[in-house]
């Protein structure tokens, strides 16, 4: 695989554009639909700061300590509906699933990430980190979550100070990392994280073992929230990796055993704009310890923002999650200024990518396959459990239309399963002026699994 380094992608202004040709759309079909529901939560462990005992007292800008009392809305990019939710929350949500393992846990269960809280490091300092075993039951739509594991820094390997810094539990916070992405290789717990960004060891009791700086041809790679990183900053020069756009996506490569981290967003130049419309994917040694100066470029398709997920269905060949940020159903868009009864910003590309890391390009482009829409998925068997509004017909449709679609991963050769990222209490997509729930799909993809 290719070599990639920060000044060579700062000169890659314009490969991307022609990078992403037409690629093949396999069919899916839903096989089963299980959820979370959206006000679930968890309390804080015993030992960790009576702080975490009420998780979001931060949002506003200002200390709110009423449980309650401050309402959920989608942000003024989806016309700030009300989400029915208000914060702050007695324990913390189990919300905001952000990546799957690629393997199963020993009792059969998905290793599944929670990320930062609730959405910066400013607004989320009360959050705790997590991972969690978890199993859907496509049956009768339940999801069993069977062990919760907080993460912690008792041996100081943090090379910052924490939130929790004086406290003899040293519980991590969405003030501390932003959780991503998540592999469990033996006893070790591999994270992917957008802060540094940094890949994070923890061992599969929490706490964490190592913490690993980004490194690009030697260079330090850092984004707009590395903890060195001040207001006096400059784009381009003292970060290259915009707020939100660490790594979404951390792929464990069967055979080489090397670790692949793909950002979510393109970087950024001296202008602050983002440079091409592509993805860097670094590769990393866990056994060394070490990035391996390893890369190649995933190109994003027209009307693409981010990645969700990464991850390898066998040797070379890997899943993709590609979105925009869109949500809600796009047969209710607004017409003009945004209104409480359509989204201004509805879901419009939502796909799993099929690629083949076994072919890259001239430019440093991995090849991609195909793709499934996640907005035109066949029901015929009416396997959707959760009802959508739409101004269209979705009779024997299942549509994804959610912000932040974060989880994919193969289980059979015929079937993945994918999930998405709630972001409790600002996101919405099935209903206007509901909260999301935490979602599984279940779907029957063998073209796409069997393509080449």
């Amino acid at each position: 695989m290719l070599r990639t380094s920060v000044s060579a992608i700062c000169l890659a202004l314009a490969l991307a554009s022609g990078s992403a040709q037409a690629e093949t759309v396999f069919p899916a079909k839903l096989a089963g639909h299980a959820y979370i529901p959206a006000a679930s939560f968890i309390p804080a462990p015993a030992d960790a700061p009576s702080d975490a005992k009420v998780s979001g007292k931060f949002t506003t800008g200002v200390r709110v300590d009423a449980v309650g009392t401050v309402p959920g809305d989608t942000g003024a990019l989806h016309g700030r509906r009300l989400t029915g939710l208000s914060l702050p929350f007695e324990g913390q949500p189990l919300q905001g699933l952000s990546g799957f393992a690629m393997t199963l846990a020993d009792d059969g269960s998905i290793w599944a990430i929670t990320d930062n809280g609730y959405g910066s490091k400013a607004n989320s300092p009360d959050t705790l980190l997590f991972f969690h075993k978890v199993a859907p039951n496509y049956e009768d739509g339940t999801v069993d979550v069977r062990e919760t594991i907080f993460l912690s820094d008792p041996d100081r390997k943090v090379p910052f100070r924490i939130a929790y810094e004086g406290t003899e539990s040293r519980y991590l916070t969405g003030a501390d990392f932003d959780l991503e992405s998540i592999q469990v290789i033996g006893e070790d717990v591999w994270i992917g994280e957008e802060f540094g960004p940094y890949l994070i060891k923890a061992g599969l009791d929490g706490k964490v073992k190592a913490v690993y700086p980004t490194m690009m041809d030697g260079q330090l790679v850092k984004s707009v929230d590395h903890p060195t990183i001040s207001g006096l900053s400059k784009p381009g020069v003292d970060w290259t990796v915009p707020r939100s756009g660490g790594y979404e996506g951390l792929a464990l490569q069967p055979g080489t055993g090397l670790l692949w981290g793909m950002l979510e967003k393109p970087l950024v130049g001296e202008d602050g704009q983002p440079i091409g419309s592509y993805l860097p994917v670094l590769a990393f040694d866990p056994e060394k310890g070490e990035w391996t100066g390893q890369s190649f470029k995933f190109a994003l398709a027209e009307g693409a923002t981010a990645i969700g997920d990464f991850n390898f269905i066998d040797e070379t060949r890997a899943l993709v999650i590609e979105r925009d940020n869109g949500e809600g159903d796009p047969s209710l868009k607004c017409e003009g200024e945004a209104k409480p009864d359509c989204f201004p910003n509805p879901a419009m590309l939502k796909r799993i990518v099929l690629i083949d890391t076994a072919t890259i390009d001239a430019d440093g482009f991995v090849r991609r396959i195909g793709h499934i829409d996640l907005m035109n998925i066949a029901d015929p068997d009416g396997k959707n459990r959760l009802e959508t509004v739409a101004g269209r017909d979705l009779t024997g449709i299942m549509t994804f239309p959610f912000f932040t679609i974060e989880n994919v991963m193969a289980v059979s050769d015929t079937q993945i399963v994918v999930a998405m990222d709630n972001n409790l209490p600002f996101s919405s997509g099935r209903q206007l002026n509901a909260p999301a729930d935490n979602e599984f799909i279940l779907l029957d993809v063998p073209e796409m699994l069997a393509a080449r």
